[in-house]
């Protein structure tokens, strides 16, 4: 990994910038995960792509890792402050409640990423892909 000076103040950060961090650390996890598991043509990896990064797919997630218990307090103020960060743009294929938790999912690991807890990042993404999955 690249050796950055962290002078970033993940904690003081708008959640909008730790969903913009969150959705390219997730969308290469699950590029990743989908070449891992055998998917190679682009046309096919694009369209099974949007079950896992795809708004509502994330909020779904989101809400079953809260039902689950599976955050911590710490996660789960994060995860509140993503989904009542206000954006100022119109979701275009889903409902506004929808995309929120959707950034609030994207601001959670965007969170861990910048905080260099990728153990952690990890744990929730592999309970992510089983969540989608199942």
């Amino acid at each position: 990994m690249l050796s950055f000076n962290n002078n970033i103040d993940v904690n003081q950060l708008n959640s909008l910038a730790l969903a913009y961090m969150g959705d390219s650390v997730f969308e290469v996890y699950v590029r990743r995960h989908l070449l891992i598991k055998g998917n190679v043509r682009p046309n096919q990896l694009h369209n099974i792509a949007k079950r896992y990064v795809s708004a509502k797919g994330q909020a779904n997630v989101i809400h079953k890792l809260m039902e689950k218990q599976f955050l911590s307090e710490i996660e789960t103020a994060v995860v509140k402050r993503g989904r009542n960060a206000k954006s100022g743009t119109i979701p275009k294929n889903t409902d506004v409640q929808t995309y929120r938790y959707s950034t609030a999912f994207e601001a959670l690991i965007g969170f861990h990423y910048l905080h260099q807890n990728i153990e952690r990042v990890e744990e929730i993404i592999q309970e992510t892909f089983l969540l989608i999955e199942e």
